[in-house]
């Protein structure tokens, strides 16, 4: 009970934390001193003290994109285990759950911006649907890679499972299924070089201009539904990358945290070093991360 409280906790409070490291991060390989780490937290609440203001043209589905985008995400927070604790939700096929939890909150995204009649939404809306189509595979074949390390369909057991005596047995194959999963990683939270979440170029904007005719606190929900989507992608990354079991819950609780803020100074790093890519250079970057996860299942069926 301890464990499925304090899984929830990090859940709710520790996703904006992620946004201001990486920002912070980037402030200062710019020379720059940046805004404070918390400052993702002041804009949600400033985002819940305003108003909303909604198209005579927008139905219910508008109003609803960001709800079902915070739900979905919300519920796959639930379901992937943070560090060597098993999650508040776990059952055997709860990974295809997982995959599709994601598809149904970006559909309501996309569905909500088709909802304007926006040309320009429904531009970004096309480009959503068309990356998202091609991370995909990525993550269903690192999930038939781990379930086939773990022997099981549930996704609690086939990350936990994973140690350092799996990447001893399976290192080649668990090492192309990091790179293809730090591709995806990026991707799906619309991070650079596939986006740049604080972008207004109408050409190469993806998942900001979805959410351009959202306000107030439906533009908080958006927001705090995007760091979470991090902080739970993020999580099943660092169960690949950096696996971990100490036995004692206090210290395996820590290293996860700590995992976690590091992964976003990777981030930060990653965004700092590169520039965005050129539009028709982003499907050949996620078809190269499919054909990685491919090539780790191949190496773990025998």
């Amino acid at each position: 009970m301890l464990n499925s409280i304090i899984h929830i906790f990090l859940a709710l409070v520790m996703p904006p934390l992620l946004l201001g490291i990486i920002g912070k991060t980037k402030a200062a390989f710019a020379g720059r001193v940046g805004a404070p780490f918390l400052q993702p937290y002041y804009d949600l609440f400033r985002l819940l003290q305003k108003g909303s203001v909604f198209s005579t043209t927008t139905s219910w589905v508008f109003r609803a994109g960001p709800i079902v985008a915070l739900a979905t995400t919300a519920i796959a927070a639930l379901l992937v285990p943070f560090g060597a604790h098993t999650p508040p939700i776990s059952f055997d096929g709860d990974m295809i759950l997982y995959a599709y939890l994601f598809a149904l909150g970006r559909f309501f995204t996309m569905a909500a911006a088709l909802d304007t009649g926006s040309s320009f939404e429904g531009m970004g809306s096309a480009r959503e649907a068309t990356f998202s189509c091609l991370a995909e595979p990525t993550l269903f074949f690192a999930l038939i890679t781990l379930s086939r390390l773990s022997g099981s369909f549930s996704l609690s057991s086939m990350l936990i499972n994973i140690s350092f005596g799996v990447w001893l047995s399976n290192g080649a194959a668990l090492i192309l299924l990091v790179g293809g999963m730090f591709i995806v990683l990026l991707a799906e939270n619309c991070r650079i070089p596939f986006d740049d979440p604080n972008t207004h170029l109408e050409l190469t904007m993806i998942h900001e201009v979805m959410v351009l005719d959202h306000s107030g606190p439906a533009f908080a929900l958006i927001q705090y539904a995007a760091a979470l989507k991090l902080f739970v992608l993020g999580a099943f990354f660092v169960h690949l990358a950096l696996p971990y079991a100490t036995g004692n819950a206090a210290l395996d609780w820590a290293l996860f945290i700590i995992s976690m803020l590091e992964l976003a100074v990777v981030i930060g790093v990653v965004e700092s070093a590169m520039a965005r890519l050129r539009m028709v250079r982003i499907p050949q970057l996620l078809v190269a991360a499919t054909i990685l996860a491919a090539f780790s299942t191949l190496l773990v069926i025998r």
